[in-house]
């Protein structure tokens, strides 16, 4: 099948799930995806699986990479459980049919920007725009969802589609005429109008890779301004993981 009509058929399917109790047992599994970096590519893999089953987080019957690993700000506030802002973004829905399609786009979209952006600026400023991302991402979905529990790398595929955007403008083309602007353009329509996504942690993501490809780009490929960039990103990071705890224990603006 060909590229373009596999990310037609995977298109709706982006989109970081908000997921919270179910009633009927239905919800299959959790999947941990992830890039790993390579010399001239970032490939996604399945890293592990375990059984989501009933419940959320907190609630008795969740499978455990779920109930331990799912961004959830209360457990976060309270419990001091900080690692959630990390893991939240490697863990998918495998449930039928949107979390296969959810998974599957994840990985497809990581592995068609990776192939782009990481021989376009390297290995280490590939990994510091996705890791960056990801924390950006989890700060937007606790300042609008803190309450909701929370798995998917949607924040971070954000962050890489706006970094690839700064990295474009940068090499002297046009990203608005490219199939990364219209990546952008439709799944943010989708992130507003459909239910059950976080718009907090695409927003988030979004923004967060595009200031982090300013930094890493913009200002880090200047002669030796290099450590520059990935202190930005470093500060930026912190600062997300600063907004989270702050806003973990609100009720979200969206409350």
């Amino acid at each position: 099948m060909e590229h373009r009509q596999l990310a037609e058929q995977l298109l709706l399917a982006l989109g970081e799930l908000v997921v919270g109790p179910v009633h009927d047992g239905s919800q299959g599994l959790v999947a941990v995806v992830g890039p790993v970096t390579g010399g001239k590519e970032a490939e996604p893999v399945l890293q592990a699986c375990g059984e989501l089953g009933n419940g959320g987080a907190g609630q008795p019957g969740g499978g455990w990479l779920y109930e331990h690993g799912a961004l959830f700000g209360p457990l976060i506030d309270n419990q001091s459980e900080y690692w959630r802002l990390v893991t939240g973004g490697f863990l998918h829905d495998y449930h039928l049919p949107f979390g296969i399609l959810h998974i599957g786009f994840n990985m497809y979209i990581l592995y068609y920007l990776g192939t782009l952006l990481e021989p376009a600026i390297g290995r280490f400023r590939f990994l510091a725009l996705y890791m960056t991302s990801l924390l950006c991402g989890s700060f937007g979905a606790l300042l609008i969802t803190p309450d909701s529990p929370t798995v998917g790398a949607s924040g971070a595929v954000f962050g890489l589609m706006g970094g690839a955007v700064i990295v474009m403008r940068a090499r002297g083309m046009d990203p608005w005429r490219s199939p990364i602007a219209g990546l952008i353009v439709i799944n943010l329509l989708f992130s507003f109008t459909w239910g059950g996504i976080s718009i907090g942690g695409h927003i988030g993501g979004l923004i967060g890779g595009a200031v982090a490809a300013l930094a890493l780009i913009e200002v880090g490929e200047r002669p030796g301004l290099a450590t520059v960039g990935y202190v930005f990103c470093a500060l930026l990071a912190f600062a997300a993981v600063a907004g989270s705890l702050a806003v973990a224990g609100g009720s979200g603006l969206s409350g």
